[in-house]
């Protein structure tokens, strides 16, 4: 899949990967980092940086803080799902407090969309 691949935004994307959230560093080192299928941290997917990206399975993972529970976060995070959705990909958002609260059930929700998304594509 081509995504128009910003490379003025890579070293932010960098950056990103060196200072991820508590939250980030949870989801990442205690579950996706060692998953079956492949995910990668802060990919740069046109003029956006994704947390957490699926190839395979065209899924992107954002986790989202407080902020983007107010109206602008609620507007920009709809314009970046549109935007992230023309390229087919499903865009699953896990808020910080899940992270924190539900960290099993939100480990099987990704499983689960993981496979169901698979079982789609072939």
């Amino acid at each position: 899949m081509d995504y128009k691949h910003n490379k003025e935004i890579v070293p932010l994307a960098k950056t990103l990967r060196k200072n991820m959230t508590k939250e980030e560093k949870h989801l990442w080192y205690d579950y996706l980092r060692e998953y079956p299928v492949r995910f990668i941290r802060q990919k740069v997917i046109g003029k956006y940086i994704v947390d957490f990206y699926c190839a395979k399975a065209k899924i992107v993972i954002e986790l989202d803080g407080s902020q983007h529970y107010e109206d602008k976060g609620i507007e920009k995070d709809a314009l970046r799902t549109e935007f992230l959705e023309q390229y087919g990909l499903k865009v699953i958002r896990i808020s910080n407090l899940d992270i924190i609260k539900n960290f099993e059930e939100v480990c099987m929700f990704i499983d689960n969309e993981v496979k169901q998304s698979l079982s789609q594509l072939r």
